[in-house]
């Protein structure tokens, strides 16, 4: 996110804010030029209180970049830190667990190396009993419907999901002839945001099973 939206962030809620590092779409290799960005969006993101940090990074053929995680956890300290879904994309999940954790990183956020994490069901528990001392959260098409059976076949504590939807724009007056994105962008006028009825109807689900 942009500093600006961080700052006012912090200013609206009491929970922590991690804040999620990543210098572009697509995958996980990134050049030195990018690797430069994420380094300075960590020290802005620390600069206006952000509460812990969100990256990953793999090589060319799909394991941890060591190298590179332990340059960008050194300017992330002392705050902690999770790996992103990155970890969906590894070669051998149970070996790039294990790589983290020596790293210092206290979560990971992961479908089970599938669409959903409904369908990654049965990796997530392995990875979740493999080591006790790393939280491995939720991630990936979790919705009121499906996160009682993901948190109780998982045995994981923690979950993440968007939980948003969309909402028409406040515009009266739309131009039906240009659009500002590519063909399959969202409608320009059509706002996905937090749903706060989703999220409470999310944190009702969890309190009653972790």
């Amino acid at each position: 996110p942009p500093a600006g939206l961080l700052q006012v962030v912090k200013q609206c809620v009491r929970v922590p804010v991690f804040v999620m590092i990543r210098p572009r779409g697509g995958d996980f290799l990134y050049s030195d030029r990018e690797v430069e960005v994420m380094k300075a969006d960590i020290r802005l993101a620390k600069l206006h209180g952000a509460d812990g940090l969100v990256f990953g990074a793999l090589t060319e053929d799909g394991r941890i970049d060591t190298e590179l995680c332990t340059a960008l956890l050194a300017v992330c300290r002392p705050l902690p830190v999770t790996f992103h879904r990155a970890f969906d994309m590894v070669h051998d999940p149970l070996v790039a667990l294990e790589t983290l954790i020596s790293l210092g990183f206290e979560r990971v956020l992961t479908s089970g190396c599938d669409s959903s994490a409904l369908e990654g069901l049965s990796l997530i528990k392995r990875l979740a009993e493999q080591v006790s001392v790393c939280c491995a959260p939720l991630g990936g098409g979790i919705t009121e419907r499906n996160l009682q059976r993901i948190l109780e076949g998982s045995t994981a504590s923690e979950f993440h999901c968007s939980a948003r939807s969309a909402r028409d724009s406040g515009m009266k007056f739309r131009n039906p002839n240009v659009a500002m994105g590519a063909s399959f962008s969202a409608p320009e006028y059509s706002i996905k945001v937090a749903d706060v009825a989703k999220v409470r109807t999310l944190n009702a689900i969890a309190k009653n099973i972790l």
